[in-house]
Parts: C-alpha cells; structure tokens; sequence
C-alpha cells in the first residue's frame, strides 16, 4: 500500500479488511499470503564461479595474449620442440593472466556480500494479532494487514501504519534508512505533504529500523520486496558497475594496439612473401612458417604482457599508502579513481560533523536590576569527551564554573534529569552513548561544568582515569540526590520531570521544548546573586529572543530547564505538579563540523573539485553547518545553491541540469535522491565519490564512480563501497584525493615507459625483417625483457615522488588519453631509438666486431640465399648466439636509461636526480644483476638463446644505449618551452589514438 501514511488509521484497515480488536483470520492470512507473497527478500542468485573467472579474460589485449601464446606452442612443436623450451613462453603469459584473474573474482565476490548482508537488518520473530489471541511467530509469516505490537528494543518486521498508541510516546531509530543519529518521534495522524520522504511519514514503522521508546500497535502495509529495505535492495540490483576512467582509457588502449598489431603482423608476413621460397627455409609451407612465427614474435613484442601486473601492482601499493592515511582500499582500481574525481557528494552527519551531540551555548538571566539582562556562555569541546572549557560573552575562561549559581543548578538538573549514560570504551579509544545525543549531551555538559566547593577541581578531574573521568561529576550529583518519581516525556507535553530528595528536601528538576516549559515557569534563577525572582513579560521577550536566536540563526537544538521546591515528603509526580516552575536557564546543542574540515573543504576548492553536502537534515540546519565549514564562501544568498529534494524534483529539466552544475547543499533526501543524484553529475560528466554509512546509501555507493563508507557505518555501506574511512573523517577524503592523483600520475608515467619500450621492440623486429635481416631477438627473449627487465623498473616508477602542486591544479578529464599528441610523438621517438640502437647492435657484431664474422652488409640482409651461394664463411654463422646477445642487451640498458628519464614527464634529470626514488635506483641495479646471472649462467644462457659478453661488446652496448638519456633530455626542452605545448602535431592524434578518444 502506497500511500497508507496519506490515509487516516479507518481507511488504511478498511483496505486490508481487517478489525484491530481481533486482526486477521486464518482465510484472510491464506489469501494475503497468496496474494503479497512471503515476508522476506527473495534470495539473488549469485554468479557462477566460472562465469566470473571467464568474465576477466573478456578483454580484447588479454584475448591476443592467449592467441599469441596457443599460437606459440603450437609453431614451437611444429618444430619440434619440447620440454621447458616449448612450454616457456605459454606458461608465463598464462600465469600473469591467472593472477589478474584472480583480483577481479575476489573483487566481484565482495560486491555481492552487500545484497545478503540486508538480511541481517530483517527481524525474526513478531507480536501478532490472529483471530483475537496474540502470539510470536516468525518474521517471515507476516502478511498485509496482519496486526503486530511492537515496544522499546523491537525490531520492527515489516512496513507497517500505526494505528493505536500504547504510551506516551513512540520513538524509532530509523539511522539505517535516513542517515540520521536522532530517533524519531512517530504518530497517529496522516501525512498531507506532497512528495514525502521517509523523514515526513510519521506514522509509518519502515521495517529493519529499532523501537527505542514506547508501545504501539500497527497494521502491516508492506511485506519483502514491497518495503522501504525492498526497494534499497531493488536499487542496489539495479545499479551495476561502471569501468573506472583509468580502465576505460586501458581498454581502448588495448583496442588500439589490437589494431595496429594485426596490420604490423599482416604487413610483415605480406611484405616477405617473396622471401617464403627461399631454400633456407626448405619449401614455400616452410617458409611462410617462418615468417609467421616473426610475426608472432612481433605481436609479442608489441603487447606490454607485464603491464596488468604492473599497474595492480602500483595501484596495491597506493592501498598500503592510503590505509596509513585511515582509507582502507576495498577495490583496487578506485585507488586511480580518485584522482580524476571532481564532485564529493559527502554526507552530513558523521563525515563533516562529529555525529556527537554537544552543548554549544547557555543563556540564563544575569540579574533583573541592569542591563543586559541575560547572560550568554559558549563551550568548547566538539565530542563526548568531557574535555572542553565555558567561555563568557567577553570570550574570557570561567577559571570555576560553579560558582555561577544559573551553571551549578544546570548540571544538577542535566545530570539528574537525564536516562543516558555516558561510558569510555579502551578498545576503541574513545567516549560512547547509550541513549538519546541530546541527553548525553547534556551529560557531557556537567562534566565541563564541574562540581562545587573545590577550588583545584580542574587540575583534579584531570587526574582521573578516562573510564572514571567519564561521569564522574554526574555520579556525584546522582549520590547527592535520591530519585523518588519520573514523569516521562510526552508529546502532548514535550518535556520531561524527575522528583529527587536532598537532605530531606524534595525538589522537582524538568528539561524540555522552550516553548513549554518557559509557559510553566512563573520565577527565574538570577546568576549573580542565586535569588529566585518572578519572571516578568520583558523577561519573558528577552529569553524568548534568545530561544528564537538560537534555533533560526544559529540553527541550535534548544532545551529550557527549570526547577520547583515541592512539600516535603512527596513520593510522586503528576502533570498538575508542572506548573510554577523557576527557570534556570536555556542550553543550545548541534551536532558539531570537525575541526579540520573547513580547511579540507578549501582544498578542495583549490584543487577544481566540487562539495555537495548531501542529508536528511531540514534545510536550515544544514545552510547553517554549510555557513560554518566554508561551503557558502562568499555567498550572502543561498537561492540556486541549497536545494532540498522535492524542491529539485520539482524543476523542469533545463532548470535542473543548471542547477546540478551550481548546487551545494541537497537536503531532505532519501535513498533514491542520492542514487538520483549521482546519475544526474554522470550524465554531466562528472566523476562522482559518494559517502555513507547508513543501509540507505548502499544503492548509492554501488552507482557512485566511489563510493565511499564510514568505517563505523552498516556492513551493506560497506560491502557496496570501494573505499572505507577508518575515522569517518572528510579530511581523510581530500587525503585519499590526492594520494590517488599521485598514483594516476605515476601509472601514467610506467604506462609510458612501457609503451615506449615495446614500441622499440616493434621497430626492431619490424626493421629486421623488412631488410631480410636474421631474426635479432626470439620470442623467449622478448618475453622475458617485456616481463622482468621491464616490469621491476616499471612499477618501481610508482615510487616516484608526487608534484608540489599536486592539490592545486584541477581534476584531469576523464577522456583525457594517458598517451596522445605531442607525447606520443616523443615515446615514438624514444622507441624508434631503442629499436634501431638494438638493430645497429646486432649488425656491428656481424659487420665490425673482432669476434664476429666481420661480413659486409650485403651478405648480411641477404642471409636466406647462403646455402645456394659459394661463401668465404659457414652459413651456420647466422646461427650463433652472440649477435641476438648484444642486441638483447642493448634492449636492456638502453631501457633502463629510459627508466631514469620517466622520473618525471618534463623535468630534466639535472633537475630531479635519479636518487630521488632509490627504489628505481635498486629496481635497475636488480634488473641487470638478473640480465648478467642469465648471460653467466650455463641453464639460463641456454634456455634463452644467449652468451657471455666480452668487455669490448659491453662498451659498445653502452655507447648504443646512453644516448637515449640525450635525446629525451632534448624533447623535454621542447616541452617545457610555450612552443612546445601547440607543437603541430594534429595528424597525429587523429591517425594514432583510439577512435573513441578523438570522438571525445
């Protein structure tokens, strides 16, 4: 049913055709079970464990590393091959796959805990009225129009309408549906707002929420599916996964480079068609076997097969850096995500303030003889540790508190009117409620007040251990009075009386809604001198004001308390004793901002990324938090800044984009406004982080770009998250920003690297075999330079240390390629160096060096026509290992002079020193103590085709090699000069980069 909170209790019952006095009759439970179905979420078939492996391999790269490999062994036996050799190369690209396989399925198994973790949130048994008897019976056996009571620790089983109360009051704590920590006061009476959230339908019971007071009986409304946890689960099946802008640009990276492999591969085999007949391959079949497996080769060169090892690498050691900062990384590639976000959707309470209720200003009257009349104290502290000072209105520190008698009957009134405790926890290191924020506010508020008659109490209190300090001054007042009577808040009433005795002294303490009590009151306490004197209509106005103050301006949550000297000897209360009461003084609460947010919110601003508070909070409470943590900065008028949820459901769609692009503060909102609200900023292009905690936010959190949970929030928040804040602080958020920023930066630059080498590798094989040169590197070898040797210099590239601006340039954009125009123009370059440095190696140890055959070129490129030649040299000389030695070796060294440029992008190497990251320093040393245990080593010089060095072939691997740090020194200049950024290079980005990004 709908729109039950819109009909009155009559009609509701008349729908489902039942009688409250005796409920529903077997037949009617029978013919609602049939007709609303069982009382529970139905069970998500979860994904086949195979479905998920064979999704990961569901990549175009990932698919042509497979081909490569298969195709590999399969030419490897064609040649007769066996053992380790054949196996090799299959087998390491195979493994590197299964390892990425492998972070994606447990990734994926994570997001499906979320959905069965709501059940934890449904109840299990229910107080039922069927056929005129009550029973308890299983959660799941309700149905619509079933009768059910519920009291204080009930945990409400489904969506229900009240329709009898059974005490004063009913409060619920509707936290895992709204967000917010205060319970909510419920009703008879039907809702006549328009468009009404959760917070408005107060005569609703939503089903998984907790009674915390009082007694009702409701008619069942909704069942499973059709409750408010029903449709969270609905959204959350709803919203699937969106690639990260990181993995977007990868993909099409992979697409581009599928291309160009095929046309290299095609053009090579295509363009040594001549050369298939060539007798030293032994026939034409043969032949084009041959150059197919150069083909192979190339696309094996061509594929950057560590680069997914690499990039889960970098992005685990962003985790490891981002959970010393408090953000602990539930999905890796959100790690990269946060760089590039630009709208923050963070909630209110918990995140940007304290979620702790504190007591912020007291105003009591000073004296009625002068002006002013009324005294103001503001007091510090922003938690519920009882750590804080009282400040006068001059700003100056009460050094003794209690000495203000207004102060001293505040505490006792606060501490003895009170049902909440206040305890320290060790584990957690900090101070927690029990019961409602505004009572335990209050307990706080006595413990910074103090106790009377010890001039040292300050010092003393501080000598006290956490666990005594808690309430040791609210123990004290409760030791010095005795309670005999409590009258209990009611609505109606809206305020709350406690009768205690004192050394034969009965007195009457009662805390409440202004407005009630200031109309029970008939004298007031003076500060200055303690006197009780009438309470006169100037009085009146003036405390008045100061209430209206503290609730409109101030947005304050505002408490009067009063007291009344009653007979001796009275052992009880009733409503008729609240009247003539002396007021004591009025206490103004909120939930306080943290301390480091405003300047977090400011490096925000400084960094291009937008805030928008999100909450269930009314709107001028939240303008008022927004005003104190800088998200109005200079901004006098909040219209088109601060909209509430219906307020922008309400605009037409022209006037909605607009106000998307402006908005600040979104208020009143429930579930689907903050799911609504995130696909609104995607539509927009933006890269959207959302924040929260509650079971409410979970739908929201899976559909963010990030979404973010609080590390004290629900366990759904949390399974729905990529990202969880330990401290549940905003500051931690700008941290985790620019932690990820430096991580994007660093991917990029490995990214580049690798690019560049394989790009080399490329020309190599490509160059060689359009001159009809020798093979100058095989496949094991590319293998294992693409793998190792390029691999530990690649992710030691995500040390590199972060920019100094880091913070104070805007996000990137999320078409933005991670290789485009003038770059790539530059790793061209750079690649075309490498590869031609690695030919010109292979052709001086046959054409110059003392230990090689010293041919001339032509004999050279024409190697395949050997055997029907007379020769002065044996044709098995283009068999020997030296030549693919040398060139495999300058590959190596010429790529580690290329890791040393990729410490920055465009700063020179004079500028940022190769020690700056010792991990690059180590991963280059480490690299070619591997390179030279494969050259010395009997095994591994064997299995990959290789042979020692002489001192002379090292020397002239280092005069091959060094140049590169040349020449890329060269085109940094360029870059660095304003020529550089509008170098013509248009043909480029529309002939090289994927389709998508030049549509973008």
């Amino acid at each position: 049913m709908e729109d039950a909170y819109a009909k009155s209790v009559a009609e509701v019952l008349e729908a489902f055709g039942v009688d409250p006095s005796k409920g529903l009759s077997d037949s009617q439970v029978e013919q609602h079970a049939l007709l609303y179905g069982k009382n529970e979420l139905p069970h998500e078939e979860s994904t086949p464990f195979w479905k998920l492996v064979l999704k990961q391999f569901d990549d175009l790269l990932v698919k042509i590393l497979i081909a490569a490999a298969v195709v590999s062994f399969l030419l490897a036996r064609l040649n007769g091959e066996t053992g380790l050799t054949a196996f090799l190369e299959p087998s390491v690209i195979f493994m590197i796959l299964a390892a990425n396989a492998a972070v994606g399925v447990i990734t994926e198994t994570n997001a499906e805990k979320a959905l069965e973790e709501l059940r934890a949130y449904q109840a299990d048994v229910a107080t039922v009225l069927r056929n005129g008897c009550f029973s308890i019976l299983p959660a799941t056996e309700l149905v619509p129009g079933d009768i059910v009571e519920v009291g204080v620790g009930c945990k409400v089983p489904a969506d229900m309408r009240m329709v009898e109360m059974l005490s004063h009051q009913l409060r619920v704590d509707q936290a895992i549906l709204t967000g917010e920590s205060c319970s909510v006061a419920k009703e008879l009476d039907s809702t006549s707002a328009m468009n009404a959230v959760y917070q408005d339908k107060t005569n609703i019971l939503f089903s998984g929420t907790v009674v915390v007071a009082g007694r009702a009986r409701s008619v069942v409304i909704g069942v499973g599916s059709s409750t408010a946890m029903g449709s969270i689960r609905d959204a959350m099946l709803r919203t699937e996964d969106e690639a990260t802008p990181l993995k977007k640009k990868l993909d099409e990276f992979g697409t581009f480079l599928a291309k160009v492999i095929a046309g290299i591969c095609i053009l090579v085999w295509v363009v040594n068609i001549g050369h298939f007949r060539d007798p030293s391959h032994g026939g034409f079949l043969r032949g084009a076997i041959h150059y197919f497996k150069v083909a192979v080769a190339l696309a094996v060169a061509a594929i950057p097969e560590g680069l997914p090892a690499v990039v889960t690498t970098c992005l685990a050691l962003g985790t490891k850096r981002m959970a010393r900062l408090n953000a602990i990384v539930r999905s890796l590639p959100s790690v990269e995500t946060l760089g590039c976000t630009t709208v923050i959707c963070s909630d209110k309470t918990g995140t940007l303030t304290t979620n702790m209720m504190s007591v912020s200003k007291v105003c009591v009257v000073r004296s009625v003889h002068q002006r002013p009349i009324t005294d103001e104290y503001s007091i510090s502290g922003t938690t519920f540790a009882p750590d804080g000072f009282i400040y006068d209105a001059s700003k100056l520190q009460l050094e003794f508190p209690p000495q203000s008698p207004c102060l001293l009957h505040i505490a006792m009134c606060s501490a003895l009117c009170n049902e909440s405790t206040l305890q320290y926890n060790p584990d957690k290191k900090s101070y927690e409620k029990i019961g409602e924020s505004t009572e335990v506010a209050l307990r706080v508020l006595v413990e910074k007040v103090g106790l009377p008659g010890f001039d040292s109490m300050p010092s003393a209190l501080n000598m006290l251990t956490k666990h005594e300090r808690a309430s040791y001054c609210n123990h004290y007042w409760e030791n010095q009075f005795r309670k005999i009577s409590v009258l209990d808040f009611s609505r109606d009433r809206k305020m709350m009386s406690v009768l205690c005795s004192r050394k034969r002294q009965e007195i009457m303490f009662s805390k409440g809604a202004p407005e009630s009590i200031m109309a029970r009151c008939t004298h007031i306490l003076c500060n200055d001198d303690g006197s009780s004197v009438p309470l006169t209509m100037d009085i009146r106005n003036e405390l008045e004001a100061r209430f209206q103050s503290f609730a409109g301006k101030d947005t304050l949550r505002c408490l009067a308390l009063a007291l009344k000297r009653m007979p001796e000897g009275q052992q009880s209360l009733s409503y008729d004793d609240e009247a003539n009461l002396t007021f004591i003084g009025l206490v103004g609460m909120l939930d306080p901002p943290r301390e480091e947010v405003r300047s977090a919110i400011q490096s925000c601003m400084s960094a291009g990324i937008r805030v928008i508070v999100v909450t269930g909070d009314n709107k001028s409470t939240a303008e008022s938090l927004c005003r104190q943590i800088g998200a109005f900065e200079h901004l006098d008028d909040f219209t088109g800044y601060s909209y509430t949820a219906s307020e922008f459901e309400g605009l037409p769609p022209l006037e909605r984009a607009n106000a998307l692009r402006r908005m600040v503060l979104f208020s009143r909102v429930e579930p689907s406004h903050k799911k609504m609200l995130v696909e609104a900023l995607q539509s927009q292009n933006e890269v959207v982080a959302m924040t929260g905690d509650g079971v409410n936010d979970a739908p929201a959190l899976k559909k963010a770009d990030i979404g973010i949970a609080m590390g004290s929030g629900t366990a759904v928040a949390k399974s729905a998250s990529d990202m969880v804040l330990a401290d549940d602080n905003f500051a931690t958020i700008v941290a985790a920003v620019a932690e990820g920023r430096a991580i994007y930066n660093n991917t990029k630059q490995f990214i580049r690297y690798m690019i560049s080498s394989n790009i080399g590798e490329v020309v190599c094989i490509f160059v060689a075999a359009v001159l009809g040169m020798p093979d100058t590197l095989v496949p094991v070898q590319l293998l294992w330079v693409n793998l190792v040797t390029d691999g530990l210099p690649a992710t030691a590239i995500g040390f590199n240390k972060p920019d100094g601006n880091i913070m104070t340039v805007k996000p990137r954009k999320v078409n933005e390629a991670v290789v485009s125009g003038w770059l790539f123009f530059r790793y061209l370059v750079i690649g075309a160096y490498v590869g031609l440095a690695t030919i010109a190696g292979f052709v001086w140890w046959f054409v110059y060096s003392e230990n090689g055959p010293r041919l001339p070129y032509s004999e050279l490129v024409n190697f395949d026509s050997c055997s029907t030649r007379q020769t002065s040299y044996p044709c098995s000389i283009f068999e020997d290992r030296h030549p693919s030695t040398v060139s495999m070796t300058v590959l190596v060294v010429v790529e580690m002079f290329n890791a040393l440029n990729n410490l920055s992008e465009n700063q020179s190497l004079f500028v940022i020193h190769p020690w700056s990251n010792l991990w690059l320093v180590g991963s280059i040393i480490l690299t070619m103590l591997l390179h030279i245990s494969v050259l010395y080593t009997e095994t591994l010089s064997a299995l990959f085709s290789v042979s020692p060095l002489s001192l002379a072939e090292w020397k002239v691997v280092l005069y091959l090699s060094f140049p590169v740090i040349l020449i890329d020194e060269v085109l940094k200049f360029f870059s660095r000069s304003s020529r550089a950024c509008t170098f013509p290079l248009r043909f480029w980005r529309r002939e090289i980069l994927p389709k998508e990004s030049r549509d973008n």
